[in-house]
């Protein structure tokens, strides 16, 4: 399986989207990933939909929106109409939370068990819009708790740091992840999230991993296109 290179627009400048989009696409990124953020599933405030919309007519590139809100269910519509590709919810919203990370202000979110009903009806309701569903899980989230929804999602979007910021060093833990995913025989996308450059990278292909997302890796390298050729070389 080729290895894609997805870019985050969390580390751009948000005064230029354009130019950063038009940047990815000279540079042979394969997709487009915007981080929505509410201060409430995890401590920062990102963008919506109407952000997320704006991407979608400067690029060419299918754009992934990755839900880090509460009760995502409640805005699948606004991102579809959007125009996004593909709609990544978190695990972690779909089940009973850690005695730790209940209240408000407790982060990160993890949980044990999903509602794995739930769950499954809001990734049909992406699917039958045409988008891929994808499932974000927390570092502290097991990822066995994804056992019983294997055939019902299209991509699994392995958090490699604690959601929130970019510029986070990986965590290691996430590789077993992967591995128990190939593993289990999901044939499906498996994306990284956080921390991905060239140390971290292969690592993380070995796992079996296809879909490398970087954000500050690619905006503060002086030659995007080689950050993004050399990931690719990685399959």
């Amino acid at each position: 399986m080729a290895t894609e290179v997805s870019v985050s627009i969390l580390s751009a400048d948000f005064g230029k989207i354009a130019e950063a989009l038009q940047l990815c696409e000279r540079s042979g990124v394969d997709r487009i990933h915007v981080d929505v953020m509410d201060g409430h599933f995890v401590p920062n405030i990102t963008i919506g939909p109407v952000v997320a919309a704006a991407a979608c007519r400067h690029t060419r590139l299918p754009v992934v929106a990755h839900l880090m809100i509460e009760h995502p269910w409640d805005y699948l519509d606004a991102f579809m109409e959007a125009g996004v590709s593909a709609i990544a919810v978190h695990a972690e919203c779909y089940g009973a939370r850690r005695s730790s990370c209940r209240a408000y202000g407790q982060y990160p979110k993890e949980v044990d068990t999903l509602d794995a009903g739930q769950l499954t009806a809001d990734l049909r309701r992406i699917r039958a819009q045409g988008r891929q569903a994808c499932v974000a899980i927390n570092p502290g989230t097991p990822v066995a708790c994804l056992k019983d929804i294997l055939g019902e999602m299209d991509a699994v979007l392995v958090m490699s740091v604690q959601p929130g910021f970019s510029g986070q060093k990986f965590i290691p833990e996430a590789l077993p992840k992967i591995e128990w995913l190939r593993g289990a025989g999901f044939k499906g996308d498996i994306g990284v999230d956080g921390g991905v450059n060239a140390e971290t990278a292969p690592g993380v292909v070995r796992a079996g991993a296809n879909v490398l997302i970087t954000a500050s890796y690619f905006f503060t390298n002086n030659d995007p296109t080689a950050v993004v050729a050399g990931l690719k070389r990685l399959f």
